[in-house]
């Protein structure tokens, strides 16, 4: 596992659960020094599993301290960008926000993420059957939200 590239993948996982950059930032930084520091449950195997619990651990933690709603920020977006790609990224952020946060999570793991189903079954101790179905109900419920904003 190249932990380079894992890096932002753990930002984005952490600036999803937590909604504030520099919480984010901290939380994703906070991850990485637990889990070189923890070298010897490293070898162990299922490094990448490790990595997330750690990082859903530190988020949860900073949630509970913070005690405050997560702040909606809007993805940024290049300012030579088309008027139509800004409004199906905002259309498709608040059809996201529509989701569970189950739903949410799922999504962002396999799609932003890129883990595989065998990694997200690890990381959430379910299943193959149930983390497939899952995704299928996910993107099933966010192409409806879509559509009926047409969108879709």
């Amino acid at each position: 596992m190249d932990l380079e590239d894992q890096y932002d993948k753990i930002y984005r996982y952490c600036y999803f659960k937590l909604g504030h950059r520099q919480m984010a930032e901290d939380v994703t930084q906070e991850t990485f020094l637990r889990f070189l520091e923890s070298r010897d449950y490293c070898e162990r195997g299922k490094k990448l599993q490790f990595l997330y619990t750690i990082a859903r651990n530190l988020c949860m933690d900073a949630y509970r301290r913070t005690r405050t709603e997560p702040l909606e920020e809007l993805a940024e977006l290049a300012d030579e960008a088309p008027e139509n790609q800004v409004l199906m990224s905002i259309a498709v952020k608040t059809a996201l926000s529509q989701l569970a946060e189950e739903e949410q999570e799922l999504l962002l793991l396999r799609y932003v993420n890129e883990l595989t189903v065998s990694e997200i079954c690890g990381l959430l101790q379910v299943s193959r059957f149930a983390v497939y179905r899952k995704i299928q109900k996910a993107l099933k419920r966010l192409r409806a939200l879509l559509d009926r904003e047409d969108f879709g």
